[in-house]
């Protein structure tokens, strides 16, 4: 007979008695750390179903992918605002934004910008298991690490939406002065001027904001969303 193994722990509140099964298996993917296999996952009373009825939607990470300049973050806080105007919890990641702070300690080379990536979609994974609507803004170049990313946040809530400005268009706005620093070889491994971009193959949306603006992009991307946040 097979033994299973429990991991008792009394709650400190109620003195009950909550039970760990096996350890998750953390400790079993690759680059963990022996420590990893004395980690459980402590599962709550409140079910994603519970979190669905009380906001009034299914929870998705909607990834804005494209070049620096295409308009990534006017169009994720132009949606953030319309779905709160419909009373749909929901928050922006925006990769500038968390290099202050989670990711401050990250550079641009491939290995910390995959890490760049991991770090934030770990972030909204746990947003989205808390039911809120996530939004990205990330230029997010490499196709492997956004596959990564969808693994982390899951297949059904992970939306991946290109922001296809031309690079033209985006070095033609320079909002931030970086195209002419990296022309001027100020900016080593610049995106779409010293690095690569690997667009989306089969992006759920794509989205030109060259060629529209941002109340009509939001608004086209909310309806792309329409189906997937439904009601509970």
């Amino acid at each position: 007979m097979t033994t299973k193994t429990l991991i008792c722990e009394e709650d400190a509140v109620t003195g009950e008695q909550a039970v760990s099964p096996d350890p998750d298996p953390l400790c079993n993917r690759a680059g963990s750390t022996p420590a990893a296999c004395n980690i459980f996952w402590n599962a709550g009373r409140v079910s994603q179903q519970d979190r669905q009825q009380q906001l009034g939607h299914r929870p998705a990470t909607v990834w804005l992918t494209g070049l620096s300049g295409a308009g990534k973050s006017t169009l994720a806080y132009e949606l953030e605002l319309m779905l709160l105007t419909e009373k749909h919890p929901c928050y922006v990641l925006d990769g500038d934004n968390l290099r202050h702070h989670l990711n401050r300690d990250l550079g641009f080379s491939t290995e910390d910008r995959k890490e760049n990536i991991r770090r934030a979609a770990e972030v909204a994974r746990l947003m989205n298991e808390a039911g809120l609507v996530v939004i990205t803004s990330f230029i997010s170049p490499r196709r492997e690490d956004r596959e990564m990313a969808r693994a982390i946040i899951g297949e059904e809530r992970f939306i991946e939406v290109h922001v296809s400005t031309s690079a033209r268009v985006c070095e033609s706005r320079d909002p931030k002065g970086l195209y002419a620093k990296a022309r001027a070889g100020q900016i080593p491994d610049f995106t779409g001027i010293s690095s690569p971009y690997e667009p989306p193959t089969s992006p759920a949306l794509e989205i030109d904001m060259g060629r529209t603006t941002p109340d009509e992009a939001a608004r086209t991307l909310r309806n792309c969303l329409a189906n997937h946040l439904g009601r509970s």
